[in-house]
């Protein structure tokens, strides 16, 4: 017979692991977002986010709805920045001769990583104050998420040069 042993973190070890959480992933979508294959990195980013939300959730005790989540990740996103350049200028920046795949594998991994970290911290920043996905207010949220966007982009060009 076994005894459950549960552990109870600091609020300073949650925010050291979420950041580790939030790092790794985003390292993960830049990595999908390596993959040539159309569809592959959306899905795979979207599907890593997604799995990023529920182990936020799951580190700071919020209960966890995937079908929520995808609909709070996808409204979040929706219009961004990641999503026109991914979805609109890259398909047709392909299509330009030689330098246009070029120019396409150059910027998609690195909007899909910042996506991915501006999510994870807006998540993260949720959870830590006390909130949960039946209270998060995408409008509330969106402006933190592109500033968290922009400053995760500024980082990812800054370190690209």
């Amino acid at each position: 017979m076994s005894a459950a042993v549960t552990v109870v973190l600091s609020a300073d070890e949650i925010d050291a692991k979420a950041h580790r959480l939030i790092a790794t992933c985003a390292w993960g979508s830049a990595g999908l977002g390596l993959v040539p294959l159309p569809f592959v990195d959306l899905f795979g980013v979207g599907g890593l986010q997604i799995w990023l939300v529920r182990e936020l959730a799951k580190l700071h005790g919020v209960s966890f709805s995937g079908n929520r989540v995808k609909a709070l990740v996808s409204a979040l996103i929706g219009g961004s920045v990641p999503t026109l350049l991914t979805g609109g200028i890259s398909a047709v920046v392909r299509f330009v001769p030689v330098v246009g795949p070029v120019i396409e594998a150059a910027v998609r991994p690195g909007l899909a990583g910042a996506s991915t970290l501006a999510v994870g911290r807006v998540f993260s920043a949720h959870f830590k104050t006390g909130g949960t996905l039946l209270d998060f207010d995408v409008d509330k949220m969106k402006s933190f998420y592109e500033a968290e966007l922009a400053k995760a982009a500024t980082r990812t060009q800054t370190a690209s040069t």
